[in-house]
């Protein structure tokens, strides 16, 4: 069995009296966390969803999601991850193609008309939570046409991507790829292993990102497997942030690029940080210049990570010793490659390895890439230096990230040409100084049309997209700048928005 599911186990026997989850200043316990497991647990039985069982969960960062998080995991199950920021039609879509036997949501979202319609069609099976930890109700047996048979129980969680080299797809992460993550990790912190002899630890581990991010249910995952509490943050703000640095006063606090950058503008008192040796930013690129500001305004280093849903976490990152030694020296690199991750360098056309220092494609070897002894190919471009740290340079695909958020254009094009005022679009990302990158989009008008009001035209996309996906600006051309093959010129269609106001 793998050391995920032992360790889960063992943690939530410890002391069910202990405080175990924070959110919204209201403690909940382990006895209460784990009434709501069992009951979860209960109800699949009941159901015949066996060990390797695919379930489907509309997670927020809640203490019932939490629940359904564990129940899932510590079974043996597979967890199949919904999330229910997205549109109606866009998550009803999402639940018909999954064809998961049973489906775990609270009372909103299984209420919501497009998501109600979906669940009925696909003949899944509905559990419905307490976000708060009460009541736990099997809503509808479904119509058992759907298959519930025995998956593989190596599969920890199918987790869906944000869509970096496309539409977003399911990764199916492995237990023994998590067991490997969280080893690399654990050797981070001083007097901790990651073995099945755990206890209960008085810290909290803020869980800022959204779970139905790698980086949320990682972040759950880790932190209660080492014993630790969690506060739960349902949407970041810095009022938020600070709220629960100050409440918690951890040695550590998470937060993405964007995130810094909001808190460095709140010009929070230095009394704010006073706990913490570090902020860990992960999901997007880190702008150095945020990491010396920290350093200048607060002695607070920054300490940045790399890696991907597909890593099941990070496969680079910071330590607070090698940053006090080598951010001088290393400024602007991701961090250095974990102990039993082999990367190498490789030129984009050629394919072959290139000398430390130079740049070209990441590929890289891990236990927790499910094979480690072959090469996995990246789509970032990269720098390796001699001393085994990291240095992203830019991706090699069109991929926008905004605020640690990735979007692929041709998601939102696709959405735009659907609208009758429009006969071409092109999405492209653009400097911010906040998010690090945001879409805009230029704009070919059907015959006859006229652009629509700003105001309409971004009501008429956030029904059909996730609202970071959204173009923040938008330009009618009478064409798009093309390349020899008549493609939209990314670099050229960029420029127009440098010079237009």
């Amino acid at each position: 069995m793998a050391i995920i599911t032992d360790t889960l186990r063992a943690v939530m026997a410890l002391d069910e009296a202990a405080p175990v989850i924070d959110h919204k200043d209201v403690w909940y316990t382990w006895g209460e966390l784990n009434a709501q497991v069992d009951a979860i647990s209960d109800l699949l039985t009941a159901l015949d969803i066996p060990a390797g069982g695919r379930v489907g969960v509309l997670l927020h960062n809640r203490p019932g999601h939490v629940a359904a998080i564990l129940s899932v995991l510590a079974s043996d199950r597979c967890l199949v991850t919904l999330n229910p920021l997205y549109p109606d039609e866009t998550l009803a879509g999402d639940i018909a193609s999954l064809a998961v036997p049973v489906v775990v949501g609270e009372a909103s979202d299984l209420a919501r008309p497009g998501i109600r319609t979906a669940l009925e069609a696909s003949g899944a099976a509905i559990i419905e939570i307490d976000p708060l930890l009460g009541a736990t109700v099997l809503k509808t047996k479904g119509r058992g046409e759907l298959p519930n048979e025995a998956g593989s129980q190596a599969i920890a969680i199918e987790m869906l991507t944000s869509g970096t080299t496309g539409k977003p797809k399911r990764v199916p992460l492995t237990r023994a790829a998590f067991d490997a993550s969280f080893a690399a990790v654990a050797k981070y912190e001083k007097s901790r292993e990651l073995t099945p002899q755990v206890k209960l630890r008085d810290n909290t581990t803020l869980i800022i990102n959204p779970v139905t991010h790698i980086g949320g249910i990682y972040g759950v995952i880790g932190a209660l497997m080492a014993g630790r509490r969690i506060c739960l943050v349902e949407r970041f703000s810095v009022e938020n942030w600070a709220h629960a640095v100050v409440r918690h006063r951890p040695k550590v606090a998470p937060g993405v690029p964007a995130a810094l950058r909001m808190i460095l503008e709140a010009n929070l008192p230095a009394d704010t940080f006073s706990s913490l040796s570090a902020i860990i930013s992960g999901t997007a690129p880190l702008d150095p210049a945020i990491v010396d500001e920290f350093l200048t305004r607060y002695d607070l280093p920054i300490l940045g990570n790399y890696g991907a849903t597909e890593f099941a976490g990070a496969i680079a990152g910071w330590s607070l010793k090698d940053f006090r030694l080598h951010w001088s020296d290393k400024r602007g690199a991701a961090g250095r490659l974990h102990h039993d991750v082999t990367a190498r360098i490789v030129d984009a056309e050629s394919g072959e390895p290139v000398a430390a220092g130079v740049e070209g494609l990441l590929e890289l070897k891990a236990p927790q890439l499910g094979d480690a002894d072959s090469w996995r190919r990246t789509t970032d471009r990269a720098v390796l230096d001699a001393d085994r740290f990291l240095f992203i340079k830019g991706r090699a695909d069109n991929a926008i990230v905004r605020g640690g958020f990735k979007i692929h254009p041709d998601d939102v094009v696709r959405v735009m040409e659907q609208h009758p005022a429009i006969r071409e679009a092109a999405v492209v990302g653009v400097p911010d100084s906040r998010l690090g990158e945001v879409p805009v989009a230029a704009i070919i008008l059907a015959d006859g049309a006229t652009l629509p009001p700003v105001a309409d035209l971004k009501a008429y996309l956030k029904d059909k997209l996730l609202p970071y996906q959204t173009p923040v600006r938008f330009l009618a051309v009478r064409d798009l700048p093309r390349t020899a093959s008549m493609k939209p010129a990314v670099v050229q269609i960029r420029k127009l928005f440098e010079t237009s106001p």
